[in-house]
């Protein structure tokens, strides 16, 4: 975006009343339309898109600095308060990979076929020595992880964060045809469903995204 443009939105855009929301994944876009139309806040939500806000250097090294860095970028560029999402996959027996970089886990940003691709295949190894051994049974665990962040202003000295942990296990093939990125791969035991099969309103109520939205607006002096 030109400074031109920049500077033109910080003096029209100024109302605490609308927020950038620092995402152009589509399918979390898709999540917090629906979660943010049920808190009824009385706040219009702007995805940074819609102002021409390309996505920042996520250079963070963990889901907290980046979801900050995010948050800045796109309250600096619009001067409006922002919120900004960082989210992933988290797998112990990986180290916690695919982690941060869930979304280019397979070297090319946004490619769900990749990314759940290699995971089956890095998890294959783990798997076969599971098998071979006294409790063939054994499941792998994995939680999917958001932390928002919200910044009044793109220096604000305390944004408020917020977290949300999904606690489930990995599969070894793809399961349903909903949600995105690692939903299919990602089993629920008490629900006997993968996030994939999950409705939209169901989804929301209980995943990562879900509770750091719940956190996030219980901190806000609303």
């Amino acid at each position: 975006m030109s400074t031109n443009n920049t500077s033109l939105l910080s003096t029209q855009s100024t109302s605490d009343n609308q927020w950038v929301l620092a995402s152009n994944n589509k399918g979390k876009l898709a999540e917090f339309k629906r979660l943010f139309a049920e808190a009824n806040l009385d706040v219009t939500i702007i995805p940074q898109g819609q102002l021409d806000i390309e996505d920042a250097i996520e250079d963070g090294l963990s889901f907290v600095e980046n979801a900050i860095i995010k948050a800045r970028h796109a309250s600096r560029i619009s001067g409006l308060p922002a919120i900004a999402d960082d989210s992933g996959l988290c797998v112990p027996v990986l180290g916690n990979s695919p982690g941060i970089y869930s979304a280019r886990y397979a070297g090319e940003h946004g490619n769900d076929g990749k990314n759940n691709a290699k995971l089956i295949a890095d998890l294959q190894s783990i798997r076969d020595q599971q098998a071979d051994s006294s409790n063939p049974n054994a499941t792998i665990k994995g939680m999917f992880v958001c932390v928002l962040a919200m910044v009044r202003h793109a220096d604000d000295p305390l944004p408020i964060i917020a977290q949300g942990l999904w606690h489930g296990e990995i599969l070894d093939a793809l399961h349903g045809d909903g949600g995105f990125g690692y939903d299919p791969l990602f089993w629920l035991p008490d629900l006997q469903a993968s996030a994939a099969s999950l409705s939209a309103a169901d989804k929301n109520s209980i995943s990562h995204r879900g509770q750091a939205i719940q956190q996030l607006l219980a901190q806000l002096p609303l």
